[in-house]
Parts: structure tokens; C-alpha cells; sequence
């Protein structure tokens, strides 16, 4: 089978290797010509994803990429998996969902099928792409292609999370469509659930990750009133956990990061006030998560305060740039966002993290693109203020952190069981 898939990031260089590695043969295809280049030379640019694994399925004459979207006449299948970010205004974004829409209808051909897996609101797949599919091909959606959705789950930096063991949530246009759809996925994919629509799988994925992020706000709430009382909420996680029903961890953070958890409940209330629904629980969550790097500020204020210190003139170290341990994806990092908010009160910020060893071009911040990483050693460490512990990677020596450092904010209670002196490390 011949699969086409469009965006070549997190989401769907990994899919198109496990379709590789399956029997199917694939074209990623993606605008930036420098991954199509990295990637026909058999080099990656996600740490998880080896050169190797990339080698191997160029070797194999199973895999390549392309800028040319006119190669989809001759595919069976396209997947989509393409950014869905918010804009300005804090609205969905849709724009390369339809503009690759645009871009691929005229290519299209009968009986071709066509999947997203974007990240986005009820009825865009069957509304919005189908619209600009069909406005472009003269083709119809359940006659001459198939359409269905089937939303992302990745879980970069987790050794067990693997493409193929993922149940993969599947929804079609029509039941035709889900027929196609499912047979496509089997290919590669162990466990599939399909579903009644392609809304429903389009609201399965909100629902996952608005779950996650109310959760995550109770606990980012919880840990500033417990902060007030004296309590320290970790603790507090660590022993409830120990009840084996009616329980699930979550954690506390400087804020949300990710592709997925930051923006996704924006998505579906949005999409909520088409319908004249008001998503209170949902939006509340959202402001006490967004709210979080600035109590983090305040907590580095009080720390620097403690050694006669204000932020403004101060030089402070970010510890950890990626949005989440131990992978080097940093989008909608929250450790943007404090280094902005540091900046704007006068701090001097650098940054330190294994993983992103110079900042890349973002949407959302493109005045950091190009700062380096600071090395990490003593002399470099003890020239901080102080250092702020955004990401917790499991390759940084903290215990290297506590014997250089004056003053530590750890945000992500990675100096719990480090031997520290008195009020070194304040917690955030």
C-alpha cells in the first residue's frame, strides 16, 4: 500500500517509519525542504529517532521525502499531521489543516483515502477539510474518496509508548469510509477502536487531553495552598497515590507545555460557544494553569529577596528549555514563558538543557531563536543569581546543581533527595 503523510514533525515521522517498517510504502512529505533533505540522507532531527531507524527503511526502499505534494495521484492513502496552534487571540488555528487541503485536492484521486490527525475541534475533518477536498478535486467525500480522522497519541520521551502498541481511535465519514480507514491503520497498528463518526474520535482526543489539564490545575491550585499552609503538596501526591482505586498522580508545574495539553481545551470551547455551551470547569483550569508561571516568578522573587537581591539586574539560570523530561521538544515550553517574564522585570536569562543546545525559530517567541545553552559547569553555574529548575532531565547531575549553585527554585521537586544546604532550594 502506498501511504502518503503530510508533516513530517513529532507526530508523523514516527508513524511514517512504523508504516515503513509494516510493508507499506511511504512518502512523508513536508514544505520544509530541509527536513526532506535530513531525512533522504538517512539523518534525524527528533532525539528519540535514530539515524538508523531512518536508514534502515531508506534502505530498504520503504521510505522517502518530498516537497512534492503533486505525488499524491499515485497514493492510496493520506495522512495529515500538521500543526494545530492557537493564534494570537488564543482562537484555533486551522490554517494548515486547510491550506494542505488545498494543496493536495488537486491531486486527488477515486477511492483515495485521506486521514487527519491533527489535533483539532468537531467537524473540521468533515466540514472544513472536506470542503476545500472536495472544492478542489470535484470529487465527493463518501463516493469518490474516503474521509476519516484519527487523533495522535504520542508520548515523546516515554520508552514504553510505542506507535504500533498505541490503540489508535478511528472515525470515518461514512461507514465505508471507517472501513477504508480501518484497514489502512491495521497495517501498522496492534489495537483499534473505531467509532461511530469522525466527530466522536475528534472529541476523544480533546476529551484525553482536557482531562489531563483539568487535573493538572487541581494540583497546580492544591500546591499553592498547601504551600500556604506549610505543606509540601509533593508529599502529598506521593502518599495518596498509594490508594489503589479512586486515584490517578498528577503533578505540579511552572505551566503547561506541548503541543497537545496547553491548547487543545482552548480547541473545544471554542468550539463550545458555536453551540451556545459555556465551558466554565474547562476555562478555569485554563486560567489557573496559564496563571502558573507568574507564581513562579513571585517565588523567585522572594528567594532573591531573601539574599538582598531584586530580580531586575540579577543573572538568572533556566534549567531545562523542553517542555517535559528528557526529549528536546520544546513547544509551548512554560520555560518560554518565564524567561520572558524574567526579561521584562530586568533579569539577565540565560539558559541550560542537554537537549536544545540552540534555540530554534517559534512561532510564539521568535526573540529567543538562536540563544545557546549555557555549559554546564561549576564556574559557569556560580555565576548565576540563581537558577530556576523548569524541566527535570534525568541527565543533569542535581547534585552537581546543589554544590554550585547559591539558590535553586525547583519547580519540579527534582532536589527532594539532594543533599542541599539551608535554604538553598526553594520550592515553586
Amino acid at each position: 500500500m502506498k501511504i502518503a503523510i503530510v508533516g513530517l514533525g513529532y507526530v508523523g515521522l514516527p508513524l511514517a517509519l512504523q508504516f515503513a517498517r509494516s510493508g507499506g510504502i511511504v512518502l512523508g512529505l513536508d514544505i520544509d525542504i530541509s527536513k526532506v533533505d535530513a531525512l533522504n540522507q538517512g539523518r534525524s532531527y527528533i532525539k528519540h529517532i535514530t539515524n538508523e531507524a531512518i536508514l534502515a527503511q531508506r534502505q530498504a526502499g520503504a521510505f522517502e521525502a518530498s516537497t512534492d505534494f503533486s505525488r499524491i495521484k499515485t497514493m492510496d492513502a493520506v495522512i495529515i499531521c500538521v500543526p494545530t496552534p492557537l493564534n494570537k487571540n488564543r482562537e484555533p488555528d486551522i490554517s494548515y489543516i486547510v491550506d494542505t487541503g488545498k494543496a493536495m485536492a488537486p491531486h486527488l484521486q477515486k477511492g483515495t483515502l485521506v486521514v487527519l490527525e491533527s489535533t483539532t475541534y468537531p467537524g473540521t475533518t468533515d466540514e472544513d477539510l472536506r470542503e476545500v477536498l472536495e472544492a478542489g478535486s470535484k470529487l465527493k467525500a463518501g463516493t469518490d474518496f474516503h474521509l476519516a480522522f484519527s487523533p495522535e497519541r504520542e508520548d515523546p520521551g516515554n520508552p514504553q509508548s510505542v506507535v504500533a502498541t498505541i490503540p489508535k481511535v478511528v472515525g470515518g465519514f461514512s461507514p465505508a469510509c471507517l472501513e477504508k480507514a480501518v484497514a489502512l491503520y491495521s497495517i501498522a497498528i496492534k489495537t483499534l477502536v473505531p467509532v461511530s463518526s469522525c466527530r466522536v474520535a475528534e472529541a476523544t482526543k480533546l476529551l484525553e487531553n482536557t482531562f489531563r489539564s483539568v487535573n493538572i490545575a487541581l494540583v497546580n491550585e492544591l500546591k499553592i495552598v498547601y504551600s500556604a499552609m506549610g505543606i509540601d503538596v509533593w508529599e502529598v501526591i506521593n502518599a495518596a497515590k498509594t490508594k489503589p482505586f479512586g486515584f490517578m498522580a498528577f503533578y505540579p508545574g511552572p505551566g503547561l507545555g506541548g503541543h497537545c495539553i496547553p491548547i487543545d481545551p482552548f480547541y473545544l470551547t471554542w468550539k463550545a460557544r458555536e453551540y451556545g455551551q459555556h465551558t466554565r470547569f474547562i476555562e478555569l483550569a485554563g486560567e489557573i494553569n496559564t496563571g502558573m508561571p507568574e507564581y513562579v516568578i513571585h517565588r523567585v522573587t522572594d528567594a532573591l529577596n531573601e539574599r538582598s537581591k531584586s530580580i531586575k539586574g540579577s543573572r538568572i539560570l533556566i534549567l531545562g528549555l523542553a517542555y517535559k523530561p528528557n526529549v528536546d521538544d520544546d513547544r509551548e515550553s512554560p520555560s518560554y514563558v518565564l524567561m520572558d517574564l524574567l526579561k521584562h522585570r530586568g533579569a539577565n536569562v540565560s539558559y541550560h538543557d542537554p537537549f536544545v543546545p540552540v534555540i530554534r525559530p517559534t512561532r510564539e517567541h521568535p526573540h529567543w531563536a538562536g540563544t545557546t545553552s549555557v555549559a554546564w559547569n561549576r564556574e559557569t553555574v556560580q555565576g548565576f543569581d540563581a537558577v530556576l529548575l523548569a524541566t527535570n532531565h534525568q541527565v543533569v547531575n542535581y547534585q552537581e546543581l546543589a554544590d554550585w549553585a547559591g539558590c535553586i527554585i525547583d519547580t519540579r521537586n527534582a532536589m527532594s533527595n539532594i543533599k542541599s544546604r539551608p535554604g538553598q532550594v526553594w520550592k515553586a
